[in-house]
């Protein structure tokens, strides 16, 4: 029996956007659009009609703007949004929030040669369709509800030689916020990869920035990696962990993609083992793919402690899945429960740590 299609819907006021979504997404053998919508007064009929797997939904569109539309889409009736963002700084900063809405993933708007340049994304798009058809699928989030904060680390002879090495992938945005904003203002480093295209991550490490109690900045290339602070890697440039003397140093490099990506986990992680070795703590969280698995077995097997994000609280559970079968994670956590058992997990350490 053959397995019924991916039934996606296509919203934008650009017709040419709308043929050419229609166009990638029908070329593939497991998914159509069952309907396009100019608008989002259109497309809520159309929801109601067709009952669409996945919805990808234009960011800036007349009548009624995307965020607002997908905030009581995700209220009222919760599914897969892929939103289609442009490349430009506002387009960012709105992605960033449709995200923290419950948009499961983005694709990106060539500014330049739109046909060619989101034909040459056609696979990237096929795959995001995909995992979002997969995904499970956050409703709009409640006002605070004072849970309380994960505790501080009261440990003063913890080595600052410690690092937390993290990737992540589809959901990643949120699941890395709410990893980050428990952690205490003295954390050791942490290190990041996040599949992101350029021009996303500095509106993403800005967002976190005003959130969080550590300094979360886009990393650049020979800064030095410190206590108190977690440095992203910058879209499309691979992100690696070096030495310079006796301190730690992020390393930037434009080197051909690994895995289909750049920045890669697996090349964040097989540096983690190279140079940080038992230092490290690494954690993967959810997203799409196998990058970051062969790379925390290496780790683990350099003397890191890894932590996997558990299906229940994953997107997507792909990355930690493949970095759990591969052999490279001691632990698997729900993502609620994880920043609190990277600092228990350092809280051993200890004085231990410094003799080592």
């Amino acid at each position: 029996m053959t397995a019924a299609k991916i039934k996606v819907l296509c919203v934008d006021d650009s017709a040419l956007i709308r043929s050419l979504m229609t166009e990638i997404i029908n070329s593939q053998p497991d998914m159509e659009v069952v309907g396009t919508a100019p608008d989002p007064l259109v497309a809520r009929e159309m929801i109601k009609q067709l009952n669409p797997d996945v919805l990808t939904l234009d960011v800036e569109m007349p009548r009624m703007d995307g965020l607002d539309f997908l905030e009581r889409l995700m209220r009222l009736r919760p599914m897969p949004v892929l939103m289609v963002s442009s490349l430009t700084e506002r387009g960012s900063e709105i992605t960033m929030r449709a995200l923290e809405l419950g948009a499961v993933d983005f694709v990106t708007k060539p500014k330049l040669g739109i046909r060619d340049g989101l034909m040459e994304y056609t696979d990237t798009i096929a795959d995001k369709i995909r995992a979002a058809s997969r995904a499970r699928v956050r409703q709009a989030p409640q006002a605070a509800s004072g849970t309380p904060a994960t505790p501080m680390l009261r440990s003063p002879l913890l080595s600052t030689e410690k690092l937390i090495i993290l990737g992540a992938s589809t959901g990643g945005t949120e699941a890395i916020k709410d990893f980050l904003m428990p952690l205490p203002p003295d954390s050791p480093a942490v290190l990041i990869v996040q599949h992101m295209p350029a021009g996303f991550t500095r509106s993403f490490a800005q967002r976190l920035d005003g959130l969080c109690r550590i300094t979360v900045k886009e990393a650049q290339h020979g800064e030095r990696v410190l206590p108190g602070y977690a440095y992203i890697a910058p879209g499309d440039s691979h992100l690696r962990l070096a030495r310079s003397g006796a301190n730690y140093v992020a390393h930037l490099s434009q080197e051909a993609p690994v895995n289909r990506h750049r920045p890669s986990v697996d090349v964040l992680f097989d540096s983690a083992a190279e140079h940080g070795g038992k230092n490290v703590i690494g954690v993967i969280l959810t997203g799409m793919g196998k990058d970051g698995a062969k790379g925390m077995l290496r780790m683990r097997e350099a003397g890191a402690y890894n932590l996997a994000q558990d299906e229940s609280t994953c997107i997507v559970f792909g990355m930690p899945k493949e970095a759990i079968a591969a052999g490279g994670v001691h632990e698997v956590v729900p993502l609620h429960s994880m920043t609190q058992r990277v600092m228990a997990r350092l809280a051993t350490y200890g004085t231990r740590a410094q003799r080592v």
